[in-house]
């Protein structure tokens, strides 16, 4: 049997619509509050701080729309193992595998690729893989055409409205295409609030 697609998901911007007004709560997410001190100790990349600690708007339906696509998750963020602990379980999800960007956090490209893209291109290995993100750039579409030698998605996510119903669809399509005919049809379409935008 095939080992399942990867889907390779960002937390800010596809979960957490960081972009909306912040005014604005988005309608049936719930806000969670993480000490900027505590991503610094799990490996955020961010100083010790006594600023406010960071607003983040989930969704926890989320969780369940995203194990009924048939993936098999992995946190592809700047939060990486730090998910686990704040983003997760706000969603009901298990604790998923992470891709670890090591020194290559934050770190530009001349190219103009984006410097999550080789990383996640070697933790693939050539398996199949859809990557959730709002950074995306038709540099990183060219790269990945280039350099992976499976089917591949690159779904961009408005980070205004966080990840919706068509987004869902793509990619249990996505999934789909990549097994035969059992598929959008069978999403189970959980309906999905919208973010202000």
């Amino acid at each position: 049997m095939a080992a399942r697609p990867l889907l390779f998901l960002d937390a800010d911007g596809p979960l957490n619509p960081y972009a909306a007004q912040p005014e604005r709560r988005p309608v049936d997410y719930t806000t969670i509050r993480v000490p900027r001190d505590t991503l610094a100790a799990t490996g955020h990349g961010l100083l010790r701080s006594s600023a406010r600690p960071l607003r983040v708007w989930l969704n926890p339906a989320h969780g369940e729309a995203l194990l009924a696509l048939g993936y098999e998750l992995c946190w592809a963020t700047t939060w990486m193992n730090g998910a686990n602990t704040w983003i997760g379980p706000a969603l009901g999800l298990p604790e998923l595998p992470f891709v670890d960007f090591g020194d290559g956090l934050f770190r530009e490209r001349p190219d103009g690729v984006h410097w999550k893209c080789e990383a996640l291109i070697a933790y693939a290995g050539g398996r199949p893989f859809a990557w959730v993100d709002d950074e995306q750039s038709d540099a990183d579409h060219a790269h990945v055409s280039a350099h992976h030698p499976g089917p591949a998605l690159l779904h961009h996510v408005n980070p205004r409205i966080g990840l919706r119903d068509d987004d869902f669809a793509a990619l249990a399509a996505f999934a789909a295409s990549l097994t035969g005919p059992a598929a959008p049809a069978d999403w189970p379409g959980i309906t999905l609030p919208r973010a202000p935008g």
